[in-house]
């Protein structure tokens, strides 16, 4: 689980709880100005994770970590798939992230709002 809040125009994402372990991360801090686009996306789940260096992946249970995928860097923490969010990003280590977060439609709408 990721707890995601903004900090003026950085956006803060936590890792919470046993995902740091898994994901081997415990925190991001990312400029609103990075962040393309956020959205639902429950099928990320079954797709092919491509290869994982570091993290923990058990299919159809978790996938938690950094995947590299098509030659892009993506973070992954899902378990949920009711709770994935998906986040596309520029000028990042990463050019996507996808996470499991509380409310995924107040995380959409606090990163999409026309504010940033």
């Amino acid at each position: 689980m990721v707890e995601v809040t903004e900090d003026g125009e950085m956006v803060v994402f936590n890792v919470k709880g046993w995902h740091k372990l898994w994901a081997l991360k415990s925190n991001l801090i990312i400029p609103r100005a990075h962040i393309l686009a956020a959205r639902k996306d429950p099928s990320v789940f079954e797709k092919p994770k491509g290869w994982r260096v570091p993290g923990t992946s058990v299919p159809g249970l978790i996938a938690a970590g950094t995947f590299h995928v098509e030659g892009k860097s993506i973070l992954l923490d899902i378990n949920d798939v009711e709770k994935i969010v998906v986040i596309d990003l520029a000028d990042e280590d990463y050019n996507q992230l996808i996470i499991e977060v509380e409310n995924p439609d107040r995380v959409i709408s606090m990163l999409s709002s026309e504010s940033h």
